[in-house]
């Protein structure tokens, strides 16, 4: 059945001019029209706006991270050192204490405070660093000093202050450490010393200390002790290194880990042959080393003493009760290429024992040395009453202080009981 006019004249009105269907029934359509369809029909129209703005985000996104990334390695490359570091955290200080003390409060922030940037200076910054900080507190000081907070005094405090912190950087420069390490290293020194005159442990019914005393009230000296024990034999060397004090430590610091090796390790009667032979390879104008060598056999108390330029030991007969020096002599060691000693042999019975020394208990400036020795074994005659472990430490303290304490003092005592 055909529809009737009524019936399509509803439709169309029912419908909008740009209706497509309109133009699908007319089988036209204009293309402005076309395209908005198109347009409105395409899934992209929806978020074409979130495509245009999301590359413009990313792309400010990681010029933020590089931005960021060139700031920290810029910042890694000028902090790379702890120098430069502490450099910078001084440089803080003294800027803060500078201001500080011109707008907080001069009973807080005193311009003197400058100081201790400066001492800081000295000990962990190398020189370059440190005249660079000068700068800083120099600035900072004329600022105060316009500003009415620092005077003259204050002011040549801290130029003293910093020519001394200057003096300390350069010094700690040449031994290539900042802070406190050099200071260490000296620590260490003494210790190795010390633990290498801590004789070893022997068998039963024998005993043994060594006393060390450098000179002035110093950590470590000239002199040292070596020694080796297997169980049977006793290797004991007392080495007296010319100089004392801080002058002949670093020396004896050397030789002590030379001769503690060629100790136990060569013939006993080429001990200081092994050891002229090594001074000989140095440079002459180090100076020249004592020393005397003690070889004793722990099972029959035979001992053979050789001494190269080194005092005599003293060896105490407990049958008379006195003290005697051995016979041992030879030429100081590093001075001719053949060395030649006369050893000294004996034995100790129970209740004898043998002490070996250095000549800063026996020598006095401007006194015959055999006075010193017999002042020596006079006193060791009156302590030794009390036992030999503690008329030792005794003996050093009274003879080396009636030499006046100025050279080092060494001493070693073993004994039979």
């Amino acid at each position: 059945m055909a529809p009737s006019n009524a019936s399509l004249s509803t439709t169309a009105a029912n419908q909008s001019p740009d209706d497509p269907a309109n133009f699908a029934a007319a089988g036209t359509v204009p293309w402005p029209r076309r395209l908005s369809w198109e347009c409105a029909r395409s899934p992209v129209s929806g978020y074409s706006a979130a495509i245009m703005i999301s590359p413009l985000l990313t792309q400010a996104g990681r010029a933020l991270r590089s931005a960021m990334a060139y700031v920290r390695g810029q910042a890694r490359r000028q902090f790379i050192t702890r120098n430069r570091r502490v450099a910078f955290g001084l440089a803080i200080a003294t800027v803060v204490i500078g201001i500080a003390a011109v707008h907080v409060s001069v009973s807080w922030f005193s311009p003197g405070l400058v100081i201790l940037p400066v001492l800081a200076g000295g000990l962990l910054l190398w020189p370059r660093a440190l005249r660079i900080l000068f700068s800083l507190v120099t600035l900072m000081l004329v600022y105060d000093a316009l500003m009415g907070r620092a005077g003259p005094g204050i002011i040549a405090t801290i130029v003293v202050t910093a020519l001394f912190a200057d003096v300390l950087a350069r010094t700690r420069q040449k031994l290539g450490m900042r802070g406190l390490r050099g200071d260490q290293m000296l620590i260490e020194l003494r210790d190795r010393i010390q633990a290498q005159g801590t004789l070893p442990v022997l068998p039963a019914n024998w005993g043994s200390t060594s006393v060390l005393r450098p000179a002035g009230g110093a950590s470590f000296g000239g002199d040292f002790v070596v020694s080796s024990c297997d169980g049977k034999t006793l290797e004991v060397a007392l080495v007296d290194v010319s100089g004392k004090g801080l002058d002949a430590g670093t020396r004896a610091l050397l030789l002590s880990g030379a001769f503690g090796g060629l100790l136990g390790s060569v013939p006993q009667g080429e001990f200081l042959t092994a050891c002229n032979a090594y001074l000989r390879r140095g440079a002459a104008a180090e100076g020249f080393v004592t020393a005397v060598h003690l070889a004793l056999d722990l099972a029959t108390g035979e001992f053979v003493v050789s001494s190269a330029g080194h005092p005599p030991p003293a060896h105490f007969d407990a049958g008379s009760g006195r003290w005697r020096l051995t016979e041992a002599r030879g030429i100081v060691l590093g001075v001719v290429s053949d060395l030649r000693c006369v050893p000294a042999h004996g034995a100790l019975r129970p209740g004898d024992a043998l002490m070996l020394y250095t000549d800063g208990l026996v020598e006095v400036p401007g006194q015959d040395i055999d006075l010193g020795t017999d002042r020596l074994l006079g006193e060791a005659d009156r302590l030794m009453a009390s036992g030999f472990k503690s008329g030792a430490w005794e003996l050093v303290r009274v003879v080396g202080g009636s030499t006046g304490g100025s050279d080092d003092c060494a001493l070693v005592l073993i004994w039979r009981s």
